[in-house]
C-alpha cells in the first residue's frame, strides 16, 4: 500500500523551499497557531510548482503557543474558528491555482478531536462549512474523529510521525518529555519504515519546524520510495 508523506508547513519564517518538493502533500497553516495571507500565498505556490496536495492546517486561534495548547471553546465558536481559517486558504488556494484536498487539526486541536466528540463534530462541522462538501480527513488512526468520519462515510487518512516517538502503548510521547522527537536520520528511516509496513497508517508526516526537516524528510522519502511504499507525486 502506497503512503503519502505529509510536512506541516506555511508557520515559520525562512522556512525551506525543498520541503515542498520531497513532501507529496503540504498542510497549510491558515491563521490559527501561525500563517497570514503572504505566506499561505507562498505556500499555495510552491506546493502548485512541486506538485504536492493542498491540505488546510487550522488550530485553535492560539499563536502565542502555536496551537499546542487547548483553547476552551464552546462548539459553535470552535466549529467558527476552523471554518475561517479553511476558508481563508482556500481563497488564497483558488487565487493561485490549487484546490484543498484535505484537512488535517493542529497540535492540541487534533488531539483534542481524537478524545473528545463535541470536539471532533465541532471540526468536521467547521470544515464541511467551509469546503461546502466534505474532504478527506486526516488524522490519528483511533479516537473520536476516526470515529465520527467512519460514521459519516468520509474519507479519512490515518497519520503516523516519522519524527515523533512512540511509546510502548502506541501512544506519542508528548513534546514536553525527553526524547519525544526523532532527529537522528537513521532513526527517522527506521521508524518510517516500521510505521509503513505495519498497515496501520496511510500518511506518514514530517514537522516542518523539526531540527533537521529537511534531512528528515528526504531520509524517510527516499526510503519509502525504495521499499515501493510511496505515493506517486503528483496532485489528483
Amino acid at each position: 500500500m502506497a503512503l503519502s508523506l505529509n510536512v506541516d508547513l506555511g508557520e515559520l519564517p525562512g522556512e525551506p523551499e525543498a520541503l515542498y518538493s520531497i513532501a507529496t502533500m503540504v498542510n497549510v497553516a491558515c491563521g490559527g497557531h501561525a500563517g497570514d495571507e503572504e505566506t499561505m500565498e507562498r505556500a499555495c505556490r510552491l506546493a502548485r510548482e512541486a506538485g504536492a496536495r493542498l491540505a488546510a492546517h487550522p488550530s485553535y486561534p492560539d499563536r502565542a503557543g502555536f496551537g499546542r495548547t487547548s483553547v476552551v471553546m464552546t462548539p459553535a465558536e470552535l466549529a467558527a474558528s476552523v471554518r475561517a481559517q479553511v476558508e481563508a486558504l482556500a481563497r488564497v488556494a483558488l487565487r493561485v491555482g490549487i484546490s484543498i484536498e484535505a484537512v488535517k487539526p493542529h497540535g492540541a486541536l487534533y488531539h483534542d478531536a481524537a478524545q473528545d466528540p463535541a470536539i471532533a463534530a465541532a471540526v468536521l462541522e467547521g470544515i464541511d462549512a467551509a469546503m461546502g462538501a466534505p474532504v478527506a480527513i486526516v488524522g490519528p488512526p483511533e479516537g473520536a474523529l476516526a470515529r465520527r468520519a467512519a460514521a459519516e462515510g468520509r474519507a479519512y487518512v490515518r497519520e503516523g510521525f516519522a519524527d515523533r516517538a512512540y511509546g510502548p502503548d502506541g501512544k506519542l510521547v508528548p513534546r514536553t518529555q525527553e526524547g519525544a522527537l526523532i532527529t537522528d536520520l537513521s532513526a527517522a528511516r527506521a521508524q518510517a519504515l516500521q510505521l509503513a509496513e505495519g498497515g496501520r497508517f496511510d500518511t506518514l508526516c514530517v514537522h516542518g519546524d523539526t531540527p533537521g526537516a529537511v534531512s528528515l524528510a528526504r531520509v524517510v522519502r527516499e526510503a519509502l520510495e525504495s521499499a515501493g511504499l510511496l505515493e506517486k507525486q503528483g496532485r489528483s
